[in-house]
């Protein structure tokens, strides 16, 4: 509706994972460099972490586009399973064939057997799984299970659990000591900082076709921050308003009088059942 109004090809802050649009903060490069490390050094268990619209799963995406092209990769984004389930869609993920009917045991076999397949052929295996923090203490313990896959040298699959700050203080039940144990890497994806903020809002303007007449003005970017407090959904939600309430108002720049009058409809944002 206001693209052309703001001299834009695309809306510049939609609330989908698109890959072109990630920015690169210093947070978020340094979680896809870790994760890229450990997968290519098959060092077995990742956790990412972030709050809920921190952009782990635009991460999560970047990081599949970064890796090598022989890498077998699994998604698993529905926690909602058992832990039969949770070896069966990743046999589905993986398009490994298996028999109707067959046993957890014999499913878990079948990976196996697919795994060192993939081993002879020098390629590597992932499986991510983001929500993880809904999973069921029972299945995590599944989870673990599966890291067992491996030869006296090498982590057969690599596993990343990403999910929201909860799933940390769920891995410090007691009951699940030995797949915490196993956790080579745990990185915290942060909210970004206020320069940060002013650069990400900057380069998705950037990528959506705005050329060098600033949109916002320099007043109304600390406010962003101020009320969004650097989370990238939130960000996304409150520029994507007042780019509406601009074009309503046939105003060609952001103030932060606009601002502070979208910012009334934030709680409404952090409701949105949406990933970034």
């Amino acid at each position: 509706m206001y693209e052309s109004f703001f001299g834009l090809k695309e809306k510049p802050f939609r609330m989908t994972p698109d890959t072109r649009y990630f920015y690169p903060s210093a947070k978020h490069t340094d979680a896809l460099n870790h994760m890229v490390y450990a997968i290519e050094e098959r060092r077995g268990f990742v956790v990412i972490t972030g709050e809920i619209g921190s952009g782990k799963t635009t991460l999560s995406r970047v990081l599949f586009q970064k890796l090598d092209p022989m890498t077998k990769t699994a998604i698993i984004r529905n926690t909602q399973l058992t832990a039969k389930d949770l070896i069966t869609v990743t046999l589905d993920e993986l398009e490994i064939p298996y028999k109707s009917g067959s046993t957890k045991m014999q499913l878990i076999t079948r990976l196996n057997e697919y795994l060192v397949d993939q081993l002879r052929d020098n390629s590597n295996v992932v499986l991510l799984i983001d929500e993880a923090q809904n999973l069921k203490p029972n299945v995590l313990e599944e989870v673990r299970m599966l890291s067992n896959l491996e030869t006296e040298t090498e982590k057969l699959i690599q596993i990343i659990l990403m999910g929201q700050p909860e799933l940390k203080s769920k891995l410090w039940l007691k009951e699940l000591t030995q797949l915490r144990q196993r956790v080579t890497l745990h990185y915290h994806l942060g909210p970004l900082d206020e320069g940060e903020t002013v650069a990400y809002i900057s380069h998705r303007l950037h990528i959506a076709g705005a050329n060098s007449t600033p949109i916002f003005t320099s007043e109304a970017l600390p406010k962003v921050f101020q009320y969004t407090h650097g989370v990238p959904r939130l960000i996304n939600g409150l520029c994507d308003r007042a780019l509406l309430t601009g074009y309503i108002n046939e105003s060609v720049t952001i103030s932060p009088e606009t601002i502070d009058e979208v910012s009334r409809e934030l709680p409404a944002l952090i409701e949105e059942p949406v990933s970034v």
